[in-house]
């Protein structure tokens, strides 16, 4: 019995031996851990450099340009002063404009204009006769063609315009600009369309400036 007290003594021993280590363990490590609290608290701090140290490290080195000066992106062009024109340089300068195309003559305006339209038709069909609307099936040229002679090629012209069905031909009779007589040729044209051969004609009229102008008519059958 007394063997047996002897190891039970020892055993108890040994259980408080492990038990007193383990209790100075867990005192180590909660003393280890406040150590390293410690230090993390009172460990420097490194400060970053904020933006603006940042900024003139960065231009340090860059150099003043100087006085700005503004570039144009084009040059100015200045249009010279109006020089005071005579009224006749003008008016020249609108006749070369006119004759050279730049400036189109509106040939209803004008004294040598020509129309005429027979009273049964409605009156825009002048309008479109001279804008050309009606193709121009045929033509009679009487340049350098004196009055009798000009009287039988219209006379011949016109017959056979109608015998063929045309419906729109054009008759060139000329300004007469050369003439000391003025157009004599014209006049009698038309004369004789508006008289002789009325019975045919819905309507004549001055010609557009491309097929012959103030020079030619466009003659538009029944």
């Amino acid at each position: 019995m007394q063997g047996v007290s002897s190891m039970s003594g020892k055993k108890q021993g040994s259980e408080t031996l492990v038990t007193g280590s383990f209790k100075d363990l867990k005192k180590i490590i909660r003393r280890k851990r406040a150590e390293i609290s410690s230090r993390s608290v009172l460990a420097p701090q490194i400060k970053s450099p904020d933006d603006e140290e940042l900024f003139f490290h960065t231009m340090k080195e860059v150099q003043e340009i100087g006085e700005f000066r503004e570039i144009p992106l084009y040059h100015k062009t200045v249009a010279p002063p109006l020089k005071n024109r005579h009224p006749d340089n003008e008016v020249l300068d609108a006749l070369e404009d006119t004759v050279k195309g730049r400036n189109p003559l509106h040939l209803p305006d004008t004294q040598e204009y020509v129309e005429w339209i027979d009273q049964e038709q409605r009156r825009d069909t002048i309008k479109k006769l001279h804008e050309g609307k009606y193709s121009v099936q045929d033509c009679l040229d009487l340049h350098g063609v004196i009055v009798e002679e000009a009287e039988k090629e219209v006379d011949v012209f016109i017959r056979n315009s109608v015998k063929s069905g045309h419906r729109c031909v054009k008759i060139i009779h000329g300004r007469g600009l050369c003439s000391p007589n003025g157009p004599v040729l014209k006049n009698i044209v038309v004369k004789w369309l508006s008289m002789r051969y009325r019975k045919y004609i819905r309507a004549f009229v001055t010609a557009r400036q491309c097929d012959g102008g103030l020079g030619a008519l466009y003659v538009l059958f029944k």
